[in-house]
């Protein structure tokens, strides 16, 4: 199949220019992935130091995703404003301040402030890549660029898994966050150096201060746009679909129901990490190959749905199937980079910053709801469920799965799809 033509009006990048961005927007959103997964690996040692019940857990990580949520607006703002660097660069001081903060709690109220204020630390990370990507790789490449600085970052995830439960068993979990805190500062310095917000020969777009009726203005024309509802319905769970699993209750799941220790559970998030690297540099460029978005994001959603499904009715299964299945839910549930791409593809330049930051509130929206919801019905039927644990998270599993089908109804009925190389 012959390989689609560069985007019009993105002068070409060279190799190391790439390489570098493609570097230091992966450094940085591996640390967030790793904040954001964290929590799922020592969930059990803060639930037996800390008092945390399930519903506090799932407050908890809710909190991170919350703060993502309310910053993406603003964030949206300030890149089209001031670029995506210095936003970047000032948010990563209240993300090493949430790590430290995060290390030394002491009860349930300070996890869940820490993991607030990492989320607006962490808040421009991911949405940095889709800008920056777009402004140096054109609309048109924008999921096979994302898709590689999204499947480089797992390796925070990865850190999640099996080292930081080693490193927790080693230095105890506030060691562990420690090093985090160091590590995020670290990847941050790195980002403000080698990065820039537009690529060689290309002028920068005119940034001028904005009154506040313009501003308005900005965000009327973006949530105005033609097809933009049904990729926010998707894009809602597309991602949170998975990430509520893999960064909160896959921990907690293997350990009350299937018996698995520290190390044991480490592994298997470790296995979902890789399956989900895989899965995003597999899926990325396919939407140019095939010429499709919405006809990649319908079949792979099914196939999270059946998954998740499989896990609800039956979450006692042996525990071999069931870490099969949440091994392959991460696999199949990597469509959302392409989900991205067709919110992006909607929006003229000048609004690239609110828009991309729009699409991914939806995303960070589900990400806050889910953990918070799926944690009061996992408290709740276990408490009325003589005490079956397996009971309990199988409601979790089926509650992810409906809202995700609420999503892809709309999605299937509304959405038009939006061809890369028309």
């Amino acid at each position: 199949m012959t390989r689609p033509p560069p985007s019009q009006g993105v002068p070409p990048v060279g190799h190391a220019d790439a390489a570098r961005l493609i570097g230091a927007l992966a450094a940085l959103t591996a640390l967030s992935n790793f904040h954001r997964a964290s929590l799922a690996v020592i969930a059990p040692e803060l639930s037996a130091e800390l008092g945390l019940d399930a519903a506090a857990l799932g407050v908890g990580n809710g909190a991170f995703f919350a703060a993502l949520g309310l910053m993406q607006i603003p964030v949206g703002l300030l890149f089209d404003r001031i670029g995506a660097r210095a936003t970047v660069a000032g948010l990563s001081i209240v993300a090493v301040a949430g790590a430290l903060w995060h290390a030394t709690a002491t009860d349930a109220a300070g996890i869940v402030a820490a993991r607030f204020v990492l989320g607006i630390g962490c808040a421009a990370s991911f949405m940095s890549a889709v800008y920056l990507c777009s402004r140096w790789f054109g609309p048109a490449r924008l999921a096979s660029t994302v898709s590689r600085v999204f499947a480089f970052s797992q390796a925070g995830t990865l850190a999640a898994g099996t080292p930081l439960a080693a490193a927790s068993g080693w230095i105890g979990w506030r060691g562990a966050y420690l090093v985090a805190a160091a590590l995020t500062a670290l990847a941050a310095l790195a980002f403000h150096l080698s990065v820039r917000d537009d690529p060689p020969g290309r002028p920068p777009p005119p940034r001028r201060p904005e009154t506040a009726r313009a501003i308005l203005g900005g965000l009327a024309a973006v949530l105005r746009t033609r097809g933009l509802g049904p990729v926010l319905a998707m894009h809602c769970f597309a991602y949170s679909s998975a990430a509520v699993v893999l960064t909160l209750w896959a921990g907690p799941y293997l350990a009350e129901v299937h018996g698995l220790g520290p190390v044991g559970r480490g592994n298997v998030m470790l296995a979902m990490a890789l399956a989900q690297a895989t899965g995003t540099l597999l899926v990325g460029p396919l939407d140019a190959r095939l010429n499709t978005r919405k006809w990649i994001v319908v079949p792979m959603a099914c196939g999270t749905l059946a998954i998740l499904s499989a896990l609800a009715i039956a979450p006692a299964m042996p525990t071999v199937a069931a870490i099969a299945l949440l091994i392959l839910l991460c696999g199949v549930t990597t469509y959302s980079v392409v989900t991205v791409s067709h919110g992006r593809s909607l929006f003229p330049e000048h609004l690239a910053g609110r828009g991309v930051t729009t699409v991914n509130l939806a995303q960070v929206t589900g990400a806050a709801i889910l953990p918070v919801v799926t944690g009061g019905v996992v408290e709740r039927v276990g408490a009325h469920a003589t005490g079956s644990a397996a009971a309990a998270y199988g409601a979790g599993f089926a509650v992810i799965a409906l809202c995700l089908g609420v999503g892809l109804a709309v999605y299937v009925v509304f959405a038009r799809d939006k061809k890369p190389n028309n």
